[in-house]
């Protein structure tokens, strides 16, 4: 018997591609079901993220003239990871094994083949890497690989160029979903897992169509927050900066004594600004690295849903969550 494939599709404003998307990943599954490899019952599941184009409404006509289309409405706008967990939440109950892939179609869909093919050679979770960034600016390019080793110098198990690009097993996805915290860095969260992984390398394409929706605030709001889940580490700095500070607190303090005693002391209008500028910033940007830390502790004790689910369409059954 094959397996069912779930292929988990988040959508924030993407009525110019959606279409297209939905086209190209139906003759992906009819692809693969035809070889033998997933069972006809492999679906796709587009998750609304509260988009406020048609997006919802190309899903809804694509679930009833698409036997293949599921459809996940958001009571609201939740985030990327968060649609991303929708989808997995419904999908898991129904298949067997679920790819998650962004609807711009920029993730080479070919290689959906080669992770449902390495799924049977028994890997939970095969990882879509990229091969490399020439199709991205300069600044994006070196940005992300300062975030990656950034990530990896404070401890945090990521792989270098994955995304959310990736298959995973039902029991992984289980074990994915059994993390309650609000702040969910998937990415992150997915290597710490376990069980038998693998990769598969591809050339990411340009966006077909439509914006971005990760410009660089957003880019930078998600980097901080997969930092500040994944590691302690920038607190225990602050504290071996304070000690060093301490040092060379001491050292000046020697210094101006003996300089006091000898005679040699002149009052400094520069020197004292300038340290007073310099432990001013360095206080600032302590209790801004503490305060991201408390606010995510805020934010965590609260325990709110991660995402209200409006209405969903599954196997041509709609579902309104009262």
């Amino acid at each position: 018997m094959q397996p069912i494939l779930g292929i988990v599709i988040p959508c924030y404003n993407e009525q110019e591609v959606l279409h297209t998307t939905i086209k190209q990943l139906s003759e992906v599954i009819d692809g693969l079901s035809e070889k033998g490899l997933i069972s006809p019952e492999s679906k796709l599941y587009c998750v609304d993220d509260g988009s406020k184009d048609d997006t919802w409404t190309i899903i809804e006509s694509a679930t009833q003239s698409n036997t293949k289309v599921n459809g996940i409405k958001l009571s609201g706008n939740c985030g990327h990871q968060n649609a991303l967990l929708a989808g997995l939440t419904v999908a898991v109950d129904y298949c067997d094994a679920m790819v998650t892939i962004d609807a711009d179609l920029q993730d080479d869909t070919a290689v959906i083949k080669t992770m449902v093919e390495k799924f049977h050679e028994g890997a939970d979770i095969v990882y879509g890497v990229r091969q490399s960034r020439d199709t991205d600016t300069y600044f994006k390019k070196n940005s992300a690989l300062m975030f990656y080793r950034m990530m990896s110098s404070l401890g945090a198990k990521t792989i270098y160029n994955h995304a959310d690009y990736r298959l995973m097993s039902k029991r992984s996805v289980k074990k994915l979903l059994s993390f309650r915290e609000r702040n969910m860095f998937i990415r992150g969260i997915v290597p710490t897992i376990g069980y038998k992984t693998d990769v598969v390398y591809y050339d990411r394409h340009a966006r077909m169509a439509g914006e971005s929706k990760y410009p660089l605030k957003k880019m930078v709001s998600f980097a901080i927050d997969g930092i500040t889940s994944f590691s302690t580490r920038p607190i225990r700095m602050i504290f071996s900066v304070g000690i060093l500070m301490l040092l060379a607190t001491l050292s000046i303090a020697l210094y101006v004594l003996i300089s006091y005693f000898g005679g040699k002391a002149w009052p400094g209008w520069t020197s004292l600004m300038l340290s007073l500028w310099f432990i001013s910033s360095l206080i600032l940007i302590s209790l801004g690295i503490i305060g991201e830390y408390i606010g995510k502790i805020y934010i965590e004790v609260k325990d709110r849903p991660r995402f209200f689910i409006e209405k969903s369409i599954v196997d041509g059954k709609e579902e309104i969550n009262l």
